[in-house]
Order: structure tokens, then C-alpha cells, then sequence
């Protein structure tokens, strides 16, 4: 489990006033006034320059750089390859991003600062995983009154139960060294994080018509059966893609900016000789619409 990753913010209205004129104005008064707008109609357009939006690009870069984000997690930065992900995961201002197993909260805060105040990003952790996020840890990131970062709304839930979001209701799910962890098993060997055909199935039904979702995690050799994820914390990506496929959800694109070729696949990723240096997987499926 990725549990050192636990640790996670208007529009101004001008009223414009105007006069009218009880006075009729004559003829000559008309063309020059008609002059005048032109002259000034003329001058703005060649002098105004055009307004335009921060690129996706540019929100990322933003959101790492601002300067209340904590210092740990900004060192993690290049080693996540955050902006790269990001990018990848297509967030972008506006929009409803479900971060499943969002663990102490590194990318929720990216999120909440990239989607803005007019997004939202729900942020999901089984009960569990409480017994590893410290109480100081939720106040660092939330703050004492909750509100650090106002647009994220917090759920504790099991995988396969998303019902605090509605039908198509959210545009980004996203999966960040996760899906291993339904393999995680009791003493008595019973799943207890979620039944997986259910778990994708419900990222399926929130998701809106061409909502993405992103998984990314540790990678297992091919061909590895899925309980690896509760051994090793690692998960062949074809039994991944295959079980997303299955629940309705249109794979989309791959990338390999977290690629390690010389990765063992046979170490648990917690050893020291592989941590934090994994050859992991990032793939991007679509809802069709």
C-alpha cells in the first residue's frame, strides 16, 4: 500500500451606468459622435490585446509552485512526476475529479488548486486507512476548521461503494497506485476493500459520457495472477485493463513516464532496493458516449 502518500482551494460583477439624454441631438451631432465611436472602435482594436485563459500546462505549473503547499510533498515532486500525470489525467479548471484512495491527500491539493473554485474533487479513502493518516496529518491538510481546501469533499468508503456520487456526475476518475489494493486479504483470506467487478462498475456509472479514468500502480511481470497486489503490492496491468474493459469503460491511451526497465518484478515494492523507483504503469480509459 502507498501509505506514505497519506498526508491534500470569483467572479467580480461591474455594474455599468448610463445616462440619457432628453435632448434630441441634430444631424451634425449624430456624424460626429458616429466619427468619434469609429476613431475610438479603431484605436481600441488595434491597441487591446487579446485575453486568454491559463493553459492546462500553465494551471499545473501554478499548482505546484504555490507557495502554502507543504514542503515535504513539494520535494516529492519530481520523483511522482506530478505535472507530467496531471497532464496525462487531462485535469483542468472546472471540473469534478473522484480521486479513489486518495491517502493523505498529494494530489488532492494539486486537484483542488488546478479545478479551482468552480471545481470539485471528492476524495475517497476506505475506513481502514485511517490507522495510517495521523490526526496531525488531516489537519496539516485540511486545516483545524476542515476548510483548507474548500472545494474537496471527503468520503470514507470501500472501493465498490461510490454512493455519494450520483449517476455521471463526475469527469476524471482517477487511481493512483491503487488497484493492487483490492487484492489486499484478512487473516481468513477474504477480500475486504471491495468486490473488484463492483468497483469498476461503480467508476462506470459515476463517470459522465466521455468521462476519464486514470489508473496508475506498480507493475507486475505479465501474466501474474491479481492476488500479487496483496503480496508484492503489485498488479499485471493487462488483468487491470481487462477487468475496466469489462465494465463498459474504452481504453484510451497509455504512457510510460513512470517506466523502469530495470525494475524486479519478483521484490515487494517496499524493499529498499525498488522503492520508490518501480516500473509503474499509467493507462487512460473513456466513457463512451
Amino acid at each position: 500500500m502507498k501509505y506514505l502518500k497519506y498526508v491534500t482551494v470569483s467572479a467580480v460583477a461591474v455594474l455599468l451606468a448610463s445616462c440619457t439624454e432628453t435632448q434630441k441631438p441634430d444631424a451634425n451631432s449624430k456624424v460626429e459622435a458616429s466619427s468619434t465611436q469609429t476613431e475610438t472602435k479603431t484605436e481600441t482594436s488595434k491597441n487591446a490585446k487579446p485575453i486568454k485563459r491559463p493553459s492546462k500546462k500553465a494551471n499545473i505549473k501554478a499548482a505546484l509552485e504555490n507557495p502554502n503547499r507543504l514542503a515535504a510533498e513539494k520535494a516529492d515532486d519530481e520523483i511522482r512526476k506530478a505535472a507530467e500525470v496531471l497532464q496525462f489525467a487531462s485535469i483542468k479548471r472546472g471540473l469534478t475529479v473522484l480521486e479513489l484512495e486518495a491517502g493523505g491527500g498529494y494530489y488532492t491539493e494539486l486537484m483542488s488548486l488546478i479545478t479551482g473554485p468552480k471545481g470539485k474533487v471528492i476524495y475517497q479513502n476506505p475506513a481502514a486507512f485511517d490507522a495510517y493518516i495521523t490526526p496531525e496529518a488531516v489537519v496539516a491538510k485540511f486545516g483545524d476548521d476542515g476548510n483548507r481546501l474548500p472545494n474537496v469533499e471527503r468520503h470514507k468508503s470501500n472501493f465498490d461503494d461510490l454512493s455519494f456520487a450520483k449517476d455521471s456526475s463526475v469527469d476524471v476518475v482517477t487511481w493512483f497506485l491503487g488497484p493492487h489494493e483490492l487484492w489486499l486479504a484478512n487473516p481468513e483470506g477474504q477480500l475486504t476493500l471491495g468486490a473488484p467487478d463492483n468497483v469498476y462498475a461503480e467508476i462506470f456509472r459515476v463517470l459522465k459520457p466521455g468521462g476519464k479514468f486514470v489508473a496508475l500502480d506498480h507493475k507486475a511481470a505479465p501474466g501474474t495472477p491479481e492476488t500479487s497486489g496483496g503480496d508484492t503490492h503489485r498488479i499485471d496491468p493487462a488483468k487491470v485493463r481487462e477487468r475496466v474493459e469489462a465494465s463498459g469503460l474504452e481504453f484510451l491511451k497509455e504512457s510510460d513516464i513512470l517506466a523502469n526497465t530495470t525494475d524486479n518484478y519478483d521484490v515487494m515494492v517496499f524493499d529498499p532496493s525498488v522503492r520508490r523507483k518501480t516500473d509503474r504503469f499509467l493507462h487512460k480509459y473513456v466513457k463512451p458516449k
